[in-house]
């Protein structure tokens, strides 16, 4: 079945992603297979309730993008990311890091989106003026080159497309870890047909937007790509010798297009089913061009019939009431629901109807890992994404002069109450503080979210005065 909806696109993704155009422009091979190229664009449309199944007899439930969204708030709920510096160095570094990074942590739960549905993004930064911007980078405009014996892509080329009226215009940004340093180049292309090819290459001056970019830099002692990709932690089915990540909802295609199918046959179940009085249209004025004149308001309850109604076995009204079968439909539902949130690793009651599925806090517990397992895997991807992105911009930031030079660390907080309930971890943690298991000030940093220093300001003084539960001293 996979394999039909890969080939329904085939043409659409050849114009979007011109892989062989891209090979013969940049004299390179191209590991990314068609089988991948496919998946992503399938992911895209289903994300963008697009997919190719869909049509007038079919709705959508609109499931990949519900998948994705859940995934990514669950992964980032109560997230916090700073860059500080460290004791002994130069803070002034960290400080301006931390202010351009804030401006991604405000982003992430849309990007940790866009990731899961399409299997991943690359966190791109830039120098704009004085700051570090960053481009978020969709799994279909970035096509790896190299990647090392660990997966991680080390060679990459970024697409940028921009349409003057009829002509297409294509900016290819390569980027090549090498040992001796890292490369860049700028290249730009022109169709002046109109359409997806990649054309003939032009000055990059020839666009306002690219005009000031340098055909080629390199750049010394750079470790590591300037980029940070965030891949979906999800086994590649579609080509496990790919570098590329997979959607969150790549295992459950088929199953969300059935479930698809179902939601429309309820629909379609409730709109056949719908309240009708078949009347003959004797029993009705008719008008100047003999049509019946059916009771304003009450249109679409009457539906006229042509037949006599002064035979003996004709009835002037009957009613039309058929018993809907909802809910055998909409259990047939619920069970594709309930097979979709185990292929994409969430927890029972995710997208199913909640009402099904286990009672117990035990039980509740339970189901829940599940979602927390793949939700902690998914924020492990995050942090190597962000360190590697922080990187990066450190990298920039010497590069241009931007802030002095000076060590980082880097912090990471998720919310764990998908698991835990922050009610009866506070109490347990009380009940240490009182035991003196745990220093006070950590209690503080957790319960209100504070540093170290911040902590310790809050706790009262030893010489002042105790107040009981009643205020008295």
């Amino acid at each position: 079945m996979f394999r039909k909806l890969f080939n329904a696109i085939r043409q659409v993704v050849r114009k979007i992603f011109p892989k062989k155009n891209i090979e013969e422009a940049m004299k390179i091979d191209l590991p990314v297979s068609d089988e991948m190229t496919e998946a992503i664009e399938l992911w895209s449309q289903m994300y963008k309730d697009k997919a190719p199944w869909l049509d007038d007899n079919t709705k959508s439930l609109n499931l990949a993008s519900a998948i994705a969204s859940e995934l990514a708030r669950l992964a980032t709920i109560e997230m916090k990311s700073e860059i500080t510096g460290t004791e002994d160095t130069n803070n002034k570094r960290a400080k301006y890091l931390n202010e351009q990074y804030q401006k991604v942590i405000d982003d992430i739960r849309t990007t940790t989106e866009y990731a899961a549905a399409l299997g991943g993004l690359i966190f791109k930064p830039y120098i704009d003026g004085n700051n570090i911007a960053v481009d978020y980078v969709l799994a279909d405009e970035f096509i790896p080159v190299k990647y090392d014996s660990a997966g991680n892509i080390t060679a990459v080329i970024f697409i940028e497309r921009i349409r003057k009226g009829r002509k297409i215009y294509t900016r290819l940004e390569y980027h090549d870890l090498l040992k001796e340093g890292y490369y860049i180049s700028n290249t730009a292309y022109v169709n002046e047909n109109g359409d997806e090819a990649l054309g003939y290459q032009v000055p990059l001056t020839e666009v306002d937007e690219w005009a000031d970019l340098e055909p080629e830099i390199f750049i010394e002692n750079v470790e590591k790509p300037l980029f940070g990709y965030l891949k979906m932690p999800m086994a590649n089915t579609i080509d496990p010798r790919s570098p590329l990540g997979v959607s969150v909802y790549a295992k459950a295609v088929d199953l969300i297009k059935e479930a698809d199918k179902q939601y429309s046959r309820i629909l379609w179940e409730y709109e056949g089913s719908e309240l009708a009085i078949d009347a003959s249209i004797d029993c009705f004025k008719l008008d100047q061009n003999g049509n019946p004149v059916l009771p304003i308001g009450k249109e679409r309850l009457f539906r006229t019939l042509d037949y006599d109604i002064d035979s003996e076995k004709a009835e002037p009204f009957k009613i039309f009431s058929p018993a809907i079968r909802d809910e055998s439909l909409f259990n047939g539902l619920n069970k594709l629901l309930q097979r979709i949130e185990f292929a994409c690793g969430l927890a029972y009651g995710t997208l199913s109807d909640v009402q099904l599925v286990e009672k117990t806090a035990e039980e509740i517990k339970v189901s829940k890992q599940r979602s927390y397992s793949t939700v902690v895997d998914i924020q492990k991807a995050i942090k190597i994404a962000l360190t590697d992105l922080v990187y990066a911009m450190d990298v920039y930031a010497t590069l241009g002069k931007l802030a002095p030079a000076g060590e980082y660390d880097i912090s990471f907080e998720f919310d764990d109450s998908l698991v835990v309930d922050s009610k009866t971890e506070q109490a347990i943690m009380l009940q240490e503080v009182s035991a003196g298991l745990i220093k006070p000030e950590i209690y503080l940093m957790r319960r209100y979210g504070v540093s170290e220093e911040q902590a310790r300001k809050m706790m009262p003084s030893v010489d002042e005065p105790q107040l009981d539960d009643d205020g008295i001293e």
